[in-house]
């Protein structure tokens, strides 16, 4: 006798086409029920014996579609239902939802097949989308993921889209985001002062394909925020885009037409031609060929060998690459150190004096992203940014935590981490909040989660640093909210991270943490940045430091890579860099000297000294700059064994001087450059080899913005081969500051101290 089987899907499976699956699969079982979406998922009725119940159950698990991330799972039985087909049913609100927000989807191999033939409706529409494709979490206003609940709900179907939607046969049965030229998004082609120029699509792809060949600026809305576009192969106009956009050296992201002209140009292993055709679409850091032409290399990433590479992600650029057949430029639409662009009226206000033609469109977009970035140690992926495709699901860490938890992340590259529910979401990446329009921005970006998850936090966690503004926020949020508080200090959150990914707790095993960066505010008040840290069943303690030196001048220390170098040198050799200030700047900085009580054990800091000392750059235009020069430089060296700086000396803590000075005399000693830069990152993983061994650790966790130096990666991995250690880094979440909200949750929910 028949029975009534209730199946609960939970996972990333709303908005990747799991509804219209489910269907087809029941069909050919010949089961009768029904399957929607809920609070939790998605919800099945079938009709069924057991053992069929269990083998449809199976099939879904087996077969699911390829974007979607199952979970978990139930099969029950409930009291009988009787069903006379399969069908789709409106979903199931529920007050309180449970389930991960569906990241967007670049254009599918389908999509791109229809917008190029001639012979199709959607013959150059400029918002194809299937279930397999297109925007998700973009353009989310509520859950359950229906179209109601998204701004497409601003466009109603045609009557041809409706057949699509309606049809089990149709690749669209059921595609949220469903539209073409008929009903859905419009383009308009505008000059800077707003005056539109085109509305047909292929008009303005052909026009704007014109205006980038001739040397013009582009500002073009994809389903993310606005993009701005020039060619490559131009030097004028890429260095008026640096010029407007404020952006003086900072590499610049290449948009290229195919995969086949990436392998063309770039060397492509597996695990990045991986990463450029995921669902996520996301730039990826690559190694021109000696061959390469046609680009302007040095406009394009000023003295660095490695350049961004992605593919178009939408049909609007798929489009444009089609017909320009060439690589350009495409980076965020945005003035240097604000957040992307979505809305226009912002972008002409803002980036008038940037572009020279803009192109809108009418989708509004929910919750704008800049693109993913990543890049390879070998097979080890490095995240260098993750936003569009990646964020916000964390989804291999559930917090069985009774109160709702908001974790408001760092100062630099801030992110925030949310546990309303079983899941855990963790935003893209902002910026630097100390932009007023990037503080903006995070702070709508949790209204609006609280608003979809309506709810409101009952626990909030900050970083330990005062002055931060995500912990200023942070404090008067609870406080208004009645909620409690919990400072957690940043490196400590560093290491939670790497541990929490790696499902490390609890572990009974001990575990050395290296944690690395910039700065970040210490137990003791000193700038902490060069870290060992030891974890064991939830107990976690500092273990050694880099020498602490002194921190001058602030935050100019940070952007000026001779500030470094003279705080980091032994006194006696302070001199001879004298001439890298003006006689003024001289007394005013030994001044500081003698008179500092500040202290800082940053290794980020030291990447720049060693820069500045090797005359790769005294000052920087953006975060990071130096370090990437050195590594660049390190790339370079291709000759004998590098040098262990601090051969034969022991240490507990690193003694930073003593490397500075003994850097220093290669110089005097005329050692090339580029071998000085490899043997320093050479001694840095050794360092790191020798301090996990004195401490009897065979597993060792690496985060902080430091560990975004693939050279430095690739070295440790090495080393794990040959010395038989366990290595341990950021993988799905970036290694710099971005994943200190998650890190907070994993400190709160695992550590007792």
């Amino acid at each position: 006798m028949a029975k009534t089987f209730q199946i609960i899907i939970s996972g990333q499976v709303q908005g990747v086409g799991f509804r219209p699956f489910v269907y087809g699969l029941a069909h050919h079982h010949r089961l009768k029920g029904m399957v929607c979406n809920n609070g939790d998922g998605v919800l099945v009725h079938i009709n069924s014996e057991e053992e069929k119940a269990g083998e449809f159950l199976n099939a879904i698990i087996k077969k699911a579609p390829e974007i979607s991330v199952i979970q978990s799972h139930t099969l029950s039985e409930i009291p009988f239902r009787s069903y006379d087909d399969f069908k789709i049913l409106p979903s199931q609100a529920q007050k309180q939802i449970n389930i991960p927000l569906t990241p967007d989807f670049v254009i599918c191999e389908s999509c791109k097949s229809e917008i190029r033939n001639t012979n199709d409706r959607r013959y150059a529409y400029a918002f194809t989308t299937c279930t397999h494709c297109g925007p998700r979490y973009a353009v989310t206003t509520k859950f359950p993921f229906e179209r109601a609940n998204t701004s497409l709900s601003d466009f109603h179907m045609c009557t041809p889209c409706k057949t699509e939607y309606t049809d089990p046969n149709d690749r669209r049965f059921h595609s949220q985001t469903n539209s073409c030229r008929e009903c859905g998004i419009q383009l308009n082609l505008t000059t800077s002062d707003g005056t539109s120029i085109a509305t047909d699509t292929p008009k303005i792809i052909k026009k704007v394909s014109g205006f980038i060949l001739s040397g013009n600026i582009v500002a073009l809305k994809n389903t993310n925020g606005y993009l701005l576009c020039c060619n490559a192969n131009d030097k004028t106009a890429i260095a008026r885009l640096r010029e407007k956009k404020q952006r003086p050296t900072k590499p610049f992201a290449l948009l290229y037409p195919s995969l086949e002209k990436i392998k063309k140009d770039f060397k492509l292993g597996t695990e990045e031609e991986k990463a450029l055709t995921a669902s996520a679409g996301p730039i990826v850091i690559l190694d021109p060929k000696k061959g390469m032409a046609n680009l302007e290399r040095k406009s394009i990433a000023p003295k660095l060998h490695q350049l961004g590479v992605m593919l178009p992600s939408s049909a609007l650029l798929t489009l444009l690459m089609d017909t320009l057949k060439i690589p350009i430029i495409a980076t965020s639409g945005n003035i240097h150190g604000s957040p992307i662009i979505s809305e226009a009226a912002d972008a002409v206000k803002k980036l008038a004096d940037v572009a020279d033609y803009f192109v809108h469109h009418n989708l509004n977009i929910t919750f704008p992203q800049d693109d993913s970035v990543v890049r390879f140690a070998g097979e080890q992926q490095i995240t260098l940014r993750r936003s569009r495709g990646l964020a916000p699901n964390y989804l291999n860490a559930p917090f069985s935590e009774n109160k709702k938890v908001l974790a408001m992340g760092a100062h630099l590259k801030s992110t925030f981490a949310f546990v309303p529910n079983t899941h855990t979401y963790v935003s893209p990446y902002f910026g630097n909040l100390d932009s007023y329009d990037v503080s903006q921005r995070y702070q709508k970006s949790i209204v609006q989660h609280m608003a979809l998850f309506d709810t409101r936090p009952e626990l909030v966690l900050i970083d330990a640093h005062p002055q931060y503004q995500s912990s200023i926020l942070g404090r008067e949020w609870a406080n208004e909210w009645k909620a409690e508080l919990r400072t957690v200090q940043h490196h400590k959150a560093h290491f939670a991270s790497v541990l929490g990914e790696h499902e490390l707790f609890p572990s009974k095993e001990k575990i050395m943490g290296a944690i690395w960066d910039g700065t970040g505010l210490g137990d003791d008040g000193a700038i902490w940045g060069g870290e060992f840290f030891m974890y064991k069943d939830h107990q976690m303690e500092r273990l050694a430091h880099f020498e602490y030196v002194d921190w001058i001048a602030a935050d100019k220390m940070a952007k000026e890579p001779r500030l470094s170098l003279l705080c980091m040198l032994p006194e006696t050799e302070r001199e001879g860099v004298r001439q890298k200030f003006s006689d003024t700047e001289w007394k005013i900085y030994n001044r500081m000297l003698e008179k500092n009580t500040l202290k800082t054990s940053s290794v980020g800091r030291l990447f720049d000294a060693v820069a500045s000392l090797l005359d790769l750059g005294d000052t920087t235009s953006y975060e990071g700059e130096a370090a990437m020069l050195l590594e660049n430089t390190a790339r370079d060296d291709n000759g004998d064994t590098p040098i262990d700086f601090l051969a034969g000396i022991p240490y507990q803590n690193i003694p930073t001087k003593t490397l500075m000075a003994n850097i220093l005399k290669a110089k005097k000693d005329d050692i090339p450059t580029s071998r000085i830069a490899h043997s320093f990152i050479h001694t840095l993983a050794l360092s790191i080899v020798k301090t996990a061994k004195e401490n009897h650790c065979e597993t060792i966790a690496c985060s902080g913005g430091v560990f975004q130096n693939s050279v430095l990666v690739e070295k440790l991995l090495k080393l794990s081969k040959t010395q038989g250690f366990k290595l341990k880094f950021n993988r799905i979440l970036s290694s710099n500051d971005e994943n200190i909200s998650f890190g907070q949750l994993c400190y709160h929910h695992y550590l007792k101290n």
